[in-house]
């Protein structure tokens, strides 16, 4: 799934090379099998972060967002309530960290959400925040998640 608006739609190529090496990572690797922590693709262009967590209430899953990497967040196992909003629409709520290539934001009135479930994906570019581990209606659940970083 991606979602974003249309006067983005031409500014990314996402079947372009970069994107098209991080999906042969995750069809082609046994996700299960990888430890946790970041594994290289592609140097610095594209890595993966192999993470596991229990999701949490929506109140501790603050939005974020990233200048120098998109995410393509896979769910391998477990599902999740994900949020997204533009982050025009956000107001920060920490200074950008370009080290870690992150900043946070306040809890927005209100904002865009799916429920990421086994084997779906969320293309996140930079003009996006997204609330990631966020339990669904079903309660706190075991996750195995696989971000891959693809550089802007």
């Amino acid at each position: 799934m991606l979602t974003t608006s249309l006067t983005l739609a031409e500014k990314y190529d996402y079947l372009g090379e970069k994107f098209k090496k991080a999906f042969a990572f995750l069809r082609g690797t046994d996700l299960m099998a990888l430890p946790l922590g970041n594994i290289a693709i592609d140097g610095d262009d594209i890595y993966a972060n192999v993470q596991s967590y229990t999701t949490m209430p929506a109140s501790e899953c603050a939005f974020e967002s990233h200048r120098a990497y998109f995410d393509i967040q896979f769910m391998a196992e477990g599902e999740e309530i994900f949020g997204y909003e533009p982050i025009a629409n956000l107001k920060a709520s920490t200074e950008y960290d370009e080290e870690k290539d992150m900043i946070f934001y306040e809890e927005p009135k209100q904002s865009g959400q799916i429920l990421l479930k086994k084997g779906d994906f969320a293309i996140v570019p930079p003009e996006d925040a997204h609330a990631p581990r966020r339990m669904s209606k079903k309660g706190a659940c075991q996750v195995r998640k696989i971000v891959v970083k693809v550089k802007v």
